[in-house]
């Protein structure tokens, strides 16, 4: 569906014709104005008139109506298609979601296709609006106002991963904690997390990279300083991702030596306990041999004894292992 559709003058909004061919027509005629039009999940059908207006190529049209797509930047005759994913982060509720934004550039135009939910395209077009100045530079501001929101909350979402992550972290190392499964799969959880962050933003680099240098079409000369500014917070994202992944490494290395501490300190604990219960049990069973020729089964005392004897023992090696720690 058509979410909105404008015709921007010297940075200002006017409302188009409803024809996208003469509005196209319309923009073109004046070196001051361009056509954007935002989609949210179009289908073939809605989006099959604009193909032909604008002259979109075929490859270009079936990633934006399928989506799926890697973050990439593809050159085609007559327009520019550049793919980012937008994501947004819901806490250990609802975790990570990741939407989809193409851009298609072209000469007097904009066309923006959306997919899932997170998405910043409405805040993006509101802000622009505002500051017409930005709007006069073209199809390239709204590329880079659509690319720098899409990074700059990919640093919202690095601080909000690094925040839980850093309070997971303190529960594993916690001394008085006691680490179980639940623990294995929060960290699990957390790494496909990290892993799904990390598809959206690595990929975008070498995209955003073209974008700085000189020579890609339908991108303004004044646009490539802006777009280093977005190199670099992509670059400061792709670090922090980094980051994230060395740290969660380590926290599941030490999860895993905790458990391992703790299998050794449950087995000499029940080492400890067998041990314990082997003596009386080894005394009992010679006893209960019934052999004929044993003087003590004639003495008065001779069970009291026996039953002193087996307490003892395990009292001595209950204090014997106490001391070592293994109880």
């Amino acid at each position: 569906m058509i979410v909105d559709c404008a015709l921007y003058r010297e940075g200002r909004r006017t409302e188009p014709s409803r024809d996208f061919s003469a509005a196209l027509r319309e923009a073109r005629s004046a070196a001051d104005a361009f056509l954007w039009i935002g989609l949210h999940e179009p289908t073939e059908e809605e989006f099959g008139q604009i193909t032909q207006d604008f002259g979109l190529h075929p490859l270009a049209v079936e990633d934006a109506l399928r989506a799926h797509q890697r973050p990439k930047l593809e050159i085609y005759t007559g327009s520019l298609f550049l793919v980012l994913k937008p994501v947004a982060y819901e806490g250990d509720d609802g975790g990570l979601v990741t939407g989809e934004v193409m851009v298609f550039v072209g000469d007097s135009f904009v066309l923006t296709v959306r997919h899932g939910r997170a998405s910043p395209l409405g805040a993006v077009r509101t802000r622009l609006e505002e500051d017409p100045g930005v709007l006069r530079h073209g199809p390239s501001a709204v590329m880079y106002a659509v690319a720098d929101a899409v990074v700059d909350h990919y640093l919202d979402v690095a601080a909000a991963l690094h925040t839980d992550l850093d309070e997971l972290e303190a529960g594993v190392f916690a001394t008085n904690s006691r680490v179980g499964a639940d623990t294995a799969s929060r960290i699990y959880e957390f790494k496909r997390r990290a892993l799904e962050f990390r598809r959206a933003t690595m990929p975008l680099a070498d995209p955003v990279t073209r974008l700085t240098g000189a020579g890609v079409p339908f991108v303004h000369k004044d646009a490539l300083l802006f777009f280093r500014d977005v190199a670099d917070h992509l670059s400061r994202v792709n670090e922090q991702v980094e980051s994230i992944d060395r740290l969660l490494t380590d926290i599941l290395s030490a999860y895993l030596a905790q458990m391992g501490v703790r299998q050794n300190d449950d087995m000499r604990k029940i080492s400890a306990w067998a041990a314990m219960f082997a003596v009386p049990t080894a005394i009992a069973g010679v006893y209960g041999m019934n052999f004929d020729h044993m003087p003590e089964l004639h003495w008065v005392w001779s069970y009291p004894a026996v039953i002193l004897l087996m307490l003892t023992v395990c009292v001595v090696l209950f204090r014997v292992f106490k001391r070592r720690g293994w109880l």
